[in-house]
């Protein structure tokens, strides 16, 4: 099994979470988050003063696959995100020993 984290834009969101479940994935875990990388963040102008926002606004959307179907959920998460413009985020991959479904018990693939 496999563990996918993505850093997307916010407003993709909703067409990454479409894109995974047109492949059959049941479940993810979406956060709010702030970061930067080579965007750097940005300076805004607020009555009159500038200041420097250096984290900027993310979504980090964590989903665990078996490894048979990891390509094709990559692929369409990158996909589903993809603008062009810089800031379209990261996907890391790393791998899951167990996964365990609290109500009943089940293990591994059965609890995904």
């Amino acid at each position: 099994m496999k563990k996918i984290e993505a850093i997307i834009k916010p407003f993709k969101l909703d067409e990454v979470r479409e894109a995974l479940s047109e492949l059959g994935v049941s479940g993810l875990t979406v956060t709010e988050v702030k970061g930067f990388g080579r965007q750097k963040g940005h300076t805004e102008l607020y009555r009159g003063a500038e200041y420097v926002v250096d984290f900027l606004p993310k979504i980090k959307v964590e989903v665990v696959v078996s490894a048979n179907l990891l390509d094709t959920a990559v692929e369409a998460i990158i996909k589903a995100a993809h603008t062009g413009k810089i800031g379209d985020g990261k996907i890391f991959i790393s791998t899951v020993e167990q996964v365990i479904r609290i109500r009943t018990g089940e293990t591994d693939e059965t609890a995904l």
